[in-house]
Protein backbone atom coordinates (compact mmCIF):
# COMPACT_ATOMS: atom_id res chain seq x y z
CA UNK A 1 0.00 0.00 0.00
CA UNK A 2 1.39 3.00 -0.77
CA UNK A 3 1.96 6.54 1.60
CA UNK A 4 -0.64 8.46 0.20
CA UNK A 5 -3.59 5.98 0.59
CA UNK A 6 -2.14 5.34 4.01
CA UNK A 7 -2.31 9.51 4.08
CA UNK A 8 -5.67 9.58 3.26
CA UNK A 9 -7.62 7.03 4.94
CA UNK A 10 -9.21 7.63 7.90
CA UNK A 11 -8.10 6.45 11.36
CA UNK A 12 -10.70 3.75 11.82
CA UNK A 13 -9.65 2.16 8.51
CA UNK A 14 -5.62 2.64 9.41
CA UNK A 15 -6.96 0.43 12.63
CA UNK A 16 -8.21 -1.83 10.61
CA UNK A 17 -5.41 -2.01 7.67
CA UNK A 18 -2.65 -2.36 11.29
CA UNK A 19 -5.20 -5.65 12.37
CA UNK A 20 -5.34 -7.15 8.88
CA UNK A 21 -0.64 -6.51 8.67
CA UNK A 22 0.09 -7.34 12.07
CA UNK A 23 -1.88 -10.58 11.47
CA UNK A 24 0.35 -10.97 8.11
CA UNK A 25 3.22 -10.07 9.82
CA UNK A 26 2.82 -13.07 12.36
CA UNK A 27 2.00 -15.25 9.65
CA UNK A 28 4.77 -14.42 7.55
CA UNK A 29 6.85 -15.24 10.53
CA UNK A 30 5.95 -18.66 11.23
CA UNK A 31 6.59 -19.83 8.05
CA UNK A 32 10.06 -18.41 7.67
CA UNK A 33 10.34 -20.04 11.83
CA UNK A 34 9.54 -23.55 9.47
CA UNK A 35 11.30 -22.81 6.71
CA UNK A 36 8.77 -22.53 4.61
CA UNK A 37 8.71 -18.77 3.33
CA UNK A 38 9.11 -17.99 -0.11
CA UNK A 39 10.22 -15.20 0.03
CA UNK A 40 12.27 -14.17 3.51
CA UNK A 41 12.27 -10.20 2.44
CA UNK A 42 8.42 -9.97 2.83
CA UNK A 43 9.15 -10.35 6.88
CA UNK A 44 10.76 -7.13 6.27
CA UNK A 45 8.03 -5.42 4.02
CA UNK A 46 5.23 -6.45 6.34
CA UNK A 47 7.32 -4.99 9.27
CA UNK A 48 7.97 -1.71 7.58
CA UNK A 49 4.07 -1.63 6.22
CA UNK A 50 3.23 -1.50 10.37
CA UNK A 51 5.62 0.91 11.28
CA UNK A 52 4.10 3.27 8.50
CA UNK A 53 0.48 2.61 9.75
CA UNK A 54 1.06 3.43 13.23
CA UNK A 55 3.27 6.75 11.85
CA UNK A 56 0.32 7.74 10.36
CA UNK A 57 -2.09 6.46 12.73
CA UNK A 58 0.07 8.58 15.65
CA UNK A 59 -0.32 11.41 13.40
CA UNK A 60 -4.05 11.70 13.05
CA UNK A 61 -4.07 11.45 16.86
CA UNK A 62 -2.32 14.78 17.62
Amino acid sequence: MKTKELKAMSQEKLVGELKNSRLELMKLKTKKALGTAEKPTMVRNARKRVARILTFLNQKVK
